[in-house]
């Protein structure tokens, strides 16, 4: 009897373990190897390289400076943009501010100084200017003959050598002079005779216009479009110079991340154009590895944990997880008839990984063990 229980139980223990290596699965594993985003900064300018930071292997961080170009003229345009930008906003502030009391003031006054001036012309000499003008004329007359006859006088005692020749040449000057008095006279009394002449009036009357409009502008302020205008160009100014800056923010290439220089390959000198990268970063703390896990084995999905080996480090495990898995098969044969053959269809997927230690590096080769579980046996 205790022989026979102990049949029927090492038969249990059989089945048992027929039914636990039947239920047990094999991880699947693919292989690829560890990549890197690669970012490649450069300038949108372009120019010639003034000085280099960095060096290959170097560890960058966000924001710190790698290359530096040369300004040359940026620097004179933004002092330009910025002494532009001052005025229009000067002349906009005055426009919306208006004339001050005593510039009104002003015009007015030169309205009325305008007004008398015409009112002189149009209206001609009067009787007593005339009356003025004869009598000065009589006057410088008068002189004149008076320097005629003391000339004469000096002229005959010279000839009879009795007056020097510093007293004649003394005559003779004063003998001019009150023949050109006698002249500008005898011209101011014909003008008066003559009156007003008509352009003198029309110039007069167009002065007095153009201040009438001047002082009216005044009292009522800045137009409304002039204002709006001046506006637009301060919004103009501004905008230029914003250009500015950024070209010159442009001339300083800095690390868009942390990572670590791949490649660089300048010299200060050198010309680099726009928008050309000029550097080579690897971002180290964010590695994954590229795969192909075929249809038959596609029961994953993204964020699902893996377990992540690398030859270079045998014994050790590394965490991975799922980030993206292709919705689209890749290398697909033309005819998918069997199931054998569906198995040649693969779909990509992107394992990332933690790289804290910085023990990995992209290129190694590496093994993504696919099981529910996400352990190995």
């Amino acid at each position: 009897m205790k022989k026979i229980l102990g049949l029927i139980a090492l038969g249990v223990v059989l089945i048992l373990a027929l039914i636990v290596s039947q239920n047990h699965t094999e991880p699947f594993k693919v292989s690829g190897f560890i990549e890197a985003d690669d970012i490649r900064p450069g300038s949108r300018v372009g120019g010639r390289v003034k000085q280099v930071l960095i060096n290959e292997g170097q560890q960058v961080i966000r924001g710190e400076l790698l290359i530096e170009l040369e300004p040359y003229d940026l620097l004179e345009r933004r002092a330009e943009a910025e002494a532009a930008l001052a005025e229009a906003k000067a002349y906009h502030s005055k426009l919306v501010a208006g004339f001050r009391p005593e510039e009104i003031a002003e015009a007015s006054a030169k309205v009325d100084q305008l007004k008398a001036r015409l009112t002189l012309l149009v209206n001609g000499p009067r009787r007593q200017e005339i009356e003025s003008a004869v009598a000065e004329l009589r006057l410088a007359d008068a002189q004149y003959r008076l320097a005629k006859s003391q000339q004469s006088r000096i002229e005959t005692l010279f000839a009879e050598k009795t007056a020097s020749q510093d007293e004649l040449d003394t005559a003779n000057t004063e003998l001019q002079v009150a023949a050109a008095r006698k002249a500008v006279k005898e011209q101011a009394l014909e003008l008066l005779k003559e009156g007003t002449r008509k352009e003198e009036i029309d110039e007069a009357r167009a002065q007095l216009t153009q201040a009438e409009d001047a002082w009216q502008l005044m009292k009522n302020g800045s137009r409304r479009e002039d204002i709006e205008q001046a506006a637009a160009t301060v919004k103009k100014t501004e905008a230029n110079l914003q250009t500015i800056e950024k070209q010159i923010s442009e001339l300083k290439i800095t690390s868009p991340a942390d990572g670590v220089v791949e490649a660089v390959d300048l010299e200060p000198g050198d010309l680099v154009g726009s928008n050309v990268p000029v550097v080579s970063i690897l971002d180290l703390d964010q590695l994954w590895v590229r795969c192909y896990v075929p249809e038959n084995h596609l029961d994953i999905h993204v964020d699902q944990k893996v377990k992540v080996t690398i030859d270079s480090y045998p014994d050790r495990e590394f965490a991975g997880v799922i980030s993206f898995v292709s919705r689209q098969a890749e290398f697909v044969p033309r005819n998918v008839q069997t199931p054998e053959e569906r198995s040649k269809q693969v779909f990509r997927v992107r394992v990332r990984l933690q790289n804290q230690e910085r023990l990995l590096r992209p290129g190694m080769s590496a093994d993504v063990w696919l099981d529910q579980t996400g352990d190995r046996s």
